[in-house]
């Protein structure tokens, strides 16, 4: 995708944090498929930070296991290299990215929206049956990640497009396009290249404000149409679902023969509970199912 050279030159002056030394690494041995389990618990040990976040991470009830797992080869041999090594990359850019007091702009919000949307895209992953859903879950975490960083470089700018949204009525994306000629899903794919993520990675942050150019045929690109959907969720300061009839039309192409909406959403309400303690988050004031019931009903008078 061709960029806007504003946005290239907004980036470039940023100066973009460097990605810890332990994701590069593990980001480098996930280049062959003959590293396991003992090749990757060597940067992550050699980092007390990372280790203490993995083993805090495996042994949370989200996985559930029934005694502590106290060694990080053993606990990337239980859940997996894929999930492990995306965890500790969610995890430093969660670390890199700035608070800035922007208007209304909230950073704990912003992650807790992007937990939901990254815990809906692998549910929708998984039920597509896709063997990504990991990855998925990832990139859908990590799709609005260029938001601190423009609300921090742009300042009363960008504040004012945070303010223009007013509680979910407009789409920031649109704001973004209107007033600068690019979007935040551009600027993140940017910053995933510049931060040398997996292409994958990149295409999907990129591309998640996309939705309906994948909805004629949903089953080509799949991961793609998990994680724009996902971007469909209202947020946690929003009090009512203001696209909820798009996300219901699409759900339904895609989900065909699926779970409902509300039960999607229990899952998702329900894994965030289990989830968020790891990332030291606190639970939304309304769930998702929540938030869809009240709107529903709010539609129906």
């Amino acid at each position: 995708m061709t960029q806007n050279t504003s946005l290239k030159d907004l980036l470039a002056g940023a100066q973009l944090p460097a990605l810890p030394q332990s994701a590069i690494r593990l980001l480098e041995l996930a280049q062959d498929p003959e590293n396991g389990p003992a090749e990757f618990a060597v940067p992550i040990e050699a980092d007390p930070g990372l280790t203490g976040q993995v083993l805090r991470f495996v042994n949370s009830s989200y996985f559930g296991f029934s005694r502590e797992i106290s060694n990080v080869k053993l606990a990337i041999t239980l859940v997996g290299i894929r999930t492990i090594k995306n965890f500790a990359l969610w995890s430093a850019v969660f670390s890199l990215m700035p608070n800035p007091k922007s208007g209304p702009f909230d950073l704990k919000s912003l992650w807790q929206d992007s937990l939901r949307r990254g815990l809906f895209a692998r549910a929708v992953g998984k039920h597509l049956g896709l063997k990504d859903a990991e990855d998925l879950f990832a990139a859908a975490l990590l799709q609005d990640m260029a938001v601190p960083l423009l609300a921090k470089e742009l300042g009363d700018k960008y504040r004012t497009l945070i303010e223009g949204r007013s509680e979910g009525q407009a789409r920031i994306s649109d704001l973004e396009r209107e007033t600068f000629g690019w979007t935040h899903a551009e600027a993140g794919g940017v910053i995933a290249r510049g931060w040398s993520l997996p292409e994958a990675f990149a295409e999907l942050i990129e591309s998640h404000l996309d939705l309906e150019d994948y909805l004629a045929a949903p089953e080509k690109d799949p991961g793609r149409v998990a994680v724009a959907l996902s971007a469909l969720l209202p947020a946690t300061a929003d009090e009512s679902w203001k696209e909820l009839e798009r996300f219901q039309s699409a759900y339904g192409k895609v989900m065909k023969g699926g779970p409902s909406i509300a039960e999607t959403l229990e899952k998702v309400d329900a894994d965030y509970e289990e989830f968020a303690p790891v990332l030291k988050l606190a639970n939304p004031s309304v769930t998702l199912v929540e938030l869809y019931n009240q709107s529903l009903q709010k539609s129906a008078t």
